[in-house]
């Protein structure tokens, strides 16, 4: 299982990389043009590209960040691994309701 897991955040990792270099791009772009929060709105409210973009950036995310706290919980907080996977479980779909939800907010609202 760890080896699996191991893998699992590794190609996680891999994934987000370009995914958060495009969000960094945007950022920019944003910025320098000076667009307002509504103008952004604007311009990815209906947008089926940025919602499965976004939808990847989240799910990768809570996969990665999921496993992550699994290995901090046993290594340093000392929990036994089926207690640290609860708390990988109850952190990843925290993260997932909140990271789809702002994404609800950011395409469909």
């Amino acid at each position: 299982m760890n080896v699996r897991l191991y893998f699992l955040q590794r190609a996680t990792a891999m994934l987000m990389v370009p995914l958060i270099i495009v969000h960094v791009v945007v950022i920019f772009y944003a910025t320098r043009r000076g667009l307002s929060a509504a103008e952004i709105l604007s311009r990815t409210r209906g947008s089926l590209g940025w919602a499965t973009y976004y939808s990847l950036f989240v799910i990768a995310a809570t996969v990665h960040a999921g496993i992550g706290v699994r290995t901090v919980s046993i290594e340093w907080g000392g929990l036994r691994p089926r207690s640290a996977d609860a708390v990988m479980w109850g952190m990843g779909f925290a993260l997932l309701v909140l990271g789809l939800r702002a994404v609800t907010a950011v395409v469909l609202a």
